[in-house]
């Protein structure tokens, strides 16, 4: 029997506790917190969006960095496969819309109560508020780690076959993410790629973002051009906010737009088409109907059925017209500017915001050190890496939470 020492109870390596344990090792996990699943408790709002219940190309499609490098991994614990280890555990859940796996009682907490329950069945011996310090690694093989306990203030010395780091990255830093994989991987010799903060809002430069706070859009088209290239195009859901712009759209484009901000390839621009149902010449049918409705009104009060009451005053103003004028008035000309305010909403993104707002961290460890199919590190014997430390990222929708499992069952399952 082997013992696995692993650092951090999140996703990653609670999956690697059990899957280890499972096969008769003894596990001990070491969580700096004062809880398990800190971050996973925060994740969907609350709510946990376990996974996603799409085909596998899908789930291969959604991840941004590094794909090819999940393959063993993805087929060894696919998406379903967790949607059935957890109905196992007696974690009933749903799916809804976009393919979002949840609990039915919609409370991550149950999430983290079932995998708790299953290491205390299986005996894995948890360390709460104890920290890793340091790898003990002797003649290129890791044996074990120098322990800070919280609870006693002191540093002590643990010994251990194998050790998996599953540290998380630095997003949400309030969650015990403060970067302490990669000091550690580093420190074991390897490359850590540049990081920043990805799945974040956008911070934008027109003031009046401000009097839209709070508006949600649906079923709007967005696309983001860095300089003069297209960095992102989707349709979805967006949130104006007193700082800028979120929601699920928005935060996608965040995966693809962070390294051409480090970049600086010039300005960013993000272009809201508010009606990508509707061609521009059947917005103008359809603006010219509500206008033969309304023809003595003021054009102020002729836009409430296109067009959300706190956006009108923001189109009437791009429009340019006359918020006084009969809408009887409105000129040809006038209405190919209110069409194009409409389809093509342009806002100057002026950067992302922090890791403290960032549902993931971008970069991390670098895959090409790292064993694909046992997450065992190729520098070093016997040291493995799972979840959000490594260089892997994907878009909102339970495809990161899919990457924390699936690597930290292949890493537990391969010890």
């Amino acid at each position: 029997m082997s013992h696995l020492l692993i650092a951090g109870g999140g996703a990653a390596g609670m999956m690697a506790a059990v899957a280890a344990a499972a096969k008769g090792h003894k596990v001990t996990i070491c969580e700096k917190n004062d809880r398990l699943g800190k971050k996973l408790y925060i994740t969907g709002k609350g709510r946990c969006n376990i996974t996603n219940a799409c085909d596998m190309e899908t789930l291969f499609d959604n991840v941004v960095t590094n794909r090819k490098f999940l393959y063993s991994a993805f087929y060894g614990l696919t998406n379903y496969d967790t949607i059935n280890y957890f109905e196992k555990l007696g974690l009933r859940t749903k799916v809804e819309r976009g393919g979002r796996v949840f609990p039915v009682s919609d409370k991550s907490s149950d999430v983290i109560s079932a995998l708790q329950n299953e290491l205390n069945r299986l005996n894995v011996d948890i360390r709460l508020r104890t920290a890793v310090k340091e790898l003990l690694i002797n003649e290129g093989s890791c044996r074990g780690a120098v322990l800070e306990d919280g609870w006693k203030n002191k540093e002590e010395k643990i010994r251990a076959d194998a050790v998996l780091v599953a540290t998380g990255g630095i997003s949400y830093p309030s969650t015990g993410s403060t970067g302490d994989g990669y000091r550690l991987a580093s420190g074991a010799g390897h490359t850590i790629t540049d990081t920043s903060p990805s799945l974040v809002p956008f911070n934008i430069a027109q003031p009046y973002v401000k009097d839209l706070q709070g508006l949600s859009l649906k079923n709007i088209c967005v696309t983001v051009t860095a300089g003069t290239k297209e960095v992102f195009h989707d349709f979805g859901e967006m949130l104006f906010t007193h700082f800028g712009v979120s929601g699920p759209v928005i935060l996608s484009a965040s995966s693809y737009l962070a390294p051409f901000l480090k970049k600086k390839k010039g300005p960013v621009s993000l272009k809201i088409d508010l009606k990508p149902a509707l061609t521009g010449e059947q917005l103008d049918l359809r603006i010219l109907r509500d206008f033969e409705e309304l023809k003595n009104k003021q054009f102020a009060n002729a836009l409430d059925k296109l067009l959300p009451k706190k956006m009108i005053p923001v189109i009437i103003e791009l429009s340019g017209i006359d918020p006084h004028k009969k809408v009887n008035a409105v000129t040809r000309e006038e209405r190919s500017r209110l069409i194009r305010s409409i389809k093509e909403l342009e806002l100057t993104v002026t950067g992302l915001r922090g890791y403290n707002e960032a549902i993931i961290t971008k970069g991390g460890i670098a895959v090409r050190d790292i064993n694909p199919a046992t997450m065992e590190s190729k520098l070093v014997r016997n040291l493995y890496f799972a979840g959000e430390a490594l260089d892997l990222d994907a878009l909102t929708g339970g495809f990161n939470l899919q990457i924390a499992w699936s690597t930290g069952y292949a890493a537990g399952n391969a010890v």
